[in-house]
């Protein structure tokens, strides 16, 4: 029997922790009411194993046991990679 993990795409936050990634997953959905289209945003602790991911960074997570107390979730691949701009500070004259 095989087993299906679920998987999110969104995007990186934060990087500070070791080994750890924030990643927001917007979720549109509409108003059984008003229909209106309403944009959820829900944050998530992965696992990135190999510090590889920046801020900015289009990523896929999947769920997987408990890695602790926060974090169930961790990245699969990077689909897109953000440039970073790098900005060298001028001379002051």
């Amino acid at each position: 029997m095989e087993e299906k993990r679920k998987s999110r795409i969104g995007r990186v936050l934060s990087n500070k922790m070791a080994k750890t990634v924030i990643v927001a997953v917007d979720t549109p959905w509409q108003h059984p009411v008003y229909r209106k289209t309403i944009r959820r945003v829900v944050k998530y602790k992965a696992h990135d194993e190999t510090n590889q991911c920046q801020p900015g960074d289009l990523v896929r997570i999947v769920e997987t046991r408990p890695l602790s107390k926060e974090k169930h979730w961790r990245v699969a691949e990077i689909m897109i990679k953000e440039k970073q701009a790098i900005i060298q500070p001028k001379e002051v004259v």
